[in-house]
């Protein structure tokens, strides 16, 4: 209440109160049409504060405990490049090197500096020419090669020299395609590579996500949104401390008693595995992709049991019959010629495998480093 002229009045009347709530509305809902309209959540993610006031990440984002590894899976692939440390101008004498994959690649349970590329990284190797081998982890957990070919497709806009695609069986049937969140929530960067490279995938499948004008307002993406904010706002923890992942105290090892089950996805030992079963032809789109620069792809070593059933699997994914089939097919096109492919499936002793039948220990990627080191050497021109 105010005194005027001897008399109290209300400090807002009820008029004022109703102009300034419509207002508020009307302005909260042109907000809404501008975000809807502009479409600007490419452009918020691409604006970070990795790489500038804190350090380019080693890996792609990727996290389900946020508050213990400072960390979190998001779906914009500008805010996830954004805040890896690819995002770094390209030094003159840097020889860009692309670690494309699956969660083998990205490291489950391994500190950065015991990933693939932390290994590669620290041996600070040179090209014959002088230039410095960076070796930069984007792989990301799931397994598909459409999401590497997503990947890999937004890559090329930070000059990679070489490209190396670490890939197992998982990652090739054609109903995993689509399977990935990060895929479905990315058709309008997807179904361009579908058309251009005729691949076999439907880009009207249900499982791509189609935003409507309401799903793009502020309302609709503030899910997004909030996941940007929270990637820097833990950017601070992951500076001072290092820590992207959460490791658990304990975990389930890799199963080396399996179960007697010959089957793989619908495939049975009675059908006679194709290359048509298999996504061969997201492979040759990304090896198109990449252009002059070399590709080499390298099937992943996977844990081989020894236990029960171990006659009829290889391990917990594979049967005997599929996973052989599958190299097999693998192997044609590099004996023709058309693939530089590496099959390094056995290379790693079992010892060495942790909660999954492609997850090395620090010891077997360091192993694993030094097979694939000669061959990089060889090719990094």
């Amino acid at each position: 209440m105010v005194q005027w002229n001897g008399l109290s009045k209300p400090l807002y009347t009820r008029g004022f109160v109703i102009r300034v709530l419509v207002k508020s509305i009307l302005l909260f809902l042109l907000a809404n049409l501008v975000f809807a309209v502009t479409t600007p959540l490419p452009l918020l993610g691409s604006l970070s504060l990795y790489n500038r006031l804190l350090p380019g990440r080693a890996r792609l984002p990727y996290g389900e405990n946020p508050a213990q590894s400072y960390n979190l899976s998001l779906m914009s692939l500008e805010a996830m490049f954004a805040s890896h440390e690819i995002a770094r101008p390209k030094a003159a004498d840097e020889f860009r090197v692309l670690l494309l994959g699956d969660s083998a690649t990205w490291g489950i349970l391994l500190r950065p500096e015991e990933t693939l590329s932390g290994v590669l990284n620290a041996g600070g190797y040179t090209t014959e020419d002088g230039r410095r081998l960076h070796f930069y982890n984007i792989a990301h957990p799931i397994m598909a090669l459409s999401k590497d070919l997503l990947l890999l497709d937004y890559a090329m806009r930070c000059e990679p020299d070489m490209v190396i695609w670490l890939f197992t069986a998982e990652s090739f049937p054609r109903q995993q395609q689509l399977y990935p969140p990060l895929v479905q929530h990315n058709a309008a960067a997807l179904r361009p590579l579908i058309a251009n490279y005729d691949l076999d995938i439907d880009a009207s499948d249900g499982r791509l996500v189609n935003f409507s004008f309401w799903d793009n307002t502020l309302i609709g993406r503030r899910r997004d949104l909030a996941d940007m904010l929270r990637l820097q706002l833990y950017g601070f923890a992951f500076a001072a401390t290092g820590i992207d992942q959460y490791y658990p105290p304990t975990y389930t090892p890799r199963s080396n008693d399996l179960p007697a089950d010959d089957t793989w996805y619908s495939f049975t030992p009675a059908h006679t595995l194709t290359s048509q079963d298999l996504s061969f032809d997201v492979l040759d789109a990304g090896i198109t992709r990449a252009g002059n620069i070399p590709v080499l792809l390298v099937n992943e070593p996977i844990f081989i049991a020894n236990g029960e059933n171990s006659d009829i699997r290889y391990n917990a994914w594979y049967p005997r019959w599929a996973y052989d089939a599958y190299r097999a097919l693998i192997a044609a096109p590099a004996q023709a010629g058309d693939w530089l492919l590496f099959d390094t499936w056995n290379a790693i002793a079992p010892e060495h495998f942790t909660d999954s039948p492609v997850h090395l220990d620090a010891q077997g990627t360091r192993a694993f480093a030094a097979i694939l080191l000669p061959l990089i050497l060889q090719n990094a021109r």
